[in-house]
């Protein structure tokens, strides 16, 4: 007697790479319904503010910004409108977010190396991680207080603005960019930390059993494999370096104009200001007077966030490496 079989013919299989979405289910309770809906009205919410935001500085940016605003340099005037453009403040923008990184990004990536692969003693490395912690926590005004304190101190002369008889301001492109460094430090930190503990275990005994040290492993396999989490960091700190006011305004100065000191690092120890606090003085709030300039400013910054922004999805969406 032959018995024929028959089996139910497959169902439709998902596309690699996508999840299987879940079927909707009839029969969530008004509470569960209730918390979907406020979830996405928080989410469409958050993109319709974020949506105004950039439209308003495009179109009030766009509307006063022009060439020479960004060729020439600010003067010194009691009406702002009629003074020159922000040349000054965009290169001060560029140059204290080059030092800050450049500081943040090697002392950032040894500490997250230091408590991902050693983390001895453990009562240090819980002491570091707090210490991130209490800086990533700490506001920017009291950074820039305590930098000021360091930086006033008479040795500390040769980073800062000098006066003629020897005392010492402690504002200068220098000091206002280590103060900057700990702003993005937490950053830099947190993202390879991430990177290099996603890395799985048997990457490094395969290191191991080629013959290879833990520092010989630390620099020819975890840190090129964790290049795109350190990028991502480092780009995040970029962008909180630019948007920060406190410590340019205490640190730096403010002023309208880069004013460099004489020597070798004339330039990194003058004062001068960034577009954070141009757009202020510039504001209503302020004492330029002059809300154009300060739109097209702020537009100018706006389109230089969201241009980091950009880049960090960028280095998110790049193929990271297939562990098997």
């Amino acid at each position: 007697m032959n018995i024929e079989v028959r089996t139910a013919a497959p169902g439709p299989r998902p596309k690699p790479g996508r999840r299987a979405r879940p079927e909707h289910h009839t029969g969530w309770s008004i509470g569960d319904r209730v918390g979907l809906a406020a979830a996405w009205a928080a989410g469409i919410s958050l993109c319709v503010v974020a949506a105004v935001i950039v439209l308003f500085m495009a179109w009030k940016g766009l509307q006063f910004l022009h060439l020479d605003m960004l060729t020439s340099s600010p003067e010194a005037s009691m009406d702002q409108s009629k003074s020159g453009g922000f040349l000054d403040p965009l290169v001060g923008t560029l140059l204290l977010t080059v030092i800050g990184i450049a500081i943040a990004v090697p002392v950032g990536v040894g500490i997250a190396v230091w408590l991902t692969e050693y983390g001895k003693p453990a009562g240090l490395a819980r002491l570091v991680e707090s210490g991130v912690e209490v800086v990533a926590g700490t506001p920017s005004i009291v950074l820039a207080i305590f930098g000021l304190l360091v930086f006033q101190q008479g040795f500390m002369g040769i980073f800062s603005f000098t006066a003629a008889g020897g005392a010492v301001f402690g504002r200068s492109f220098i000091a206002a960019g280590s103060m900057m460094a700990l702003i993005a430090l937490p950053l830099v930190i947190g993202s390879t930390r991430e990177a290099l503990n996603s890395i799985p275990r048997h990457v490094r005994e395969a290191s191991y059993a080629l013959g290879k040290d833990r520092a010989s492993t630390i620099r020819r396999v975890l840190l090129p494999s964790a290049r795109s989490g350190i990028a991502t960091g480092a780009t995040l700190g970029m962008g909180r370096i630019c948007g920060d006011t406190a410590i340019v305004v205490v640190l730096l100065g403010a002023s309208m104009q880069t004013t460099p000191e004489s020597g070798p690092l004339g330039l990194l120890r003058g004062t001068g200001s960034t577009l954070t606090s141009y757009v202020y003085n510039n504001s209503p709030a302020g004492e330029g007077n002059a809300p154009d300039k300060a739109y097209a400013a702020a537009f100018v910054l706006l389109m230089i966030v969201l241009l980091l922004n950009f880049v960090v999805g960028l280095i998110g969406k790049r193929n990271k490496p297939q562990w098997n």
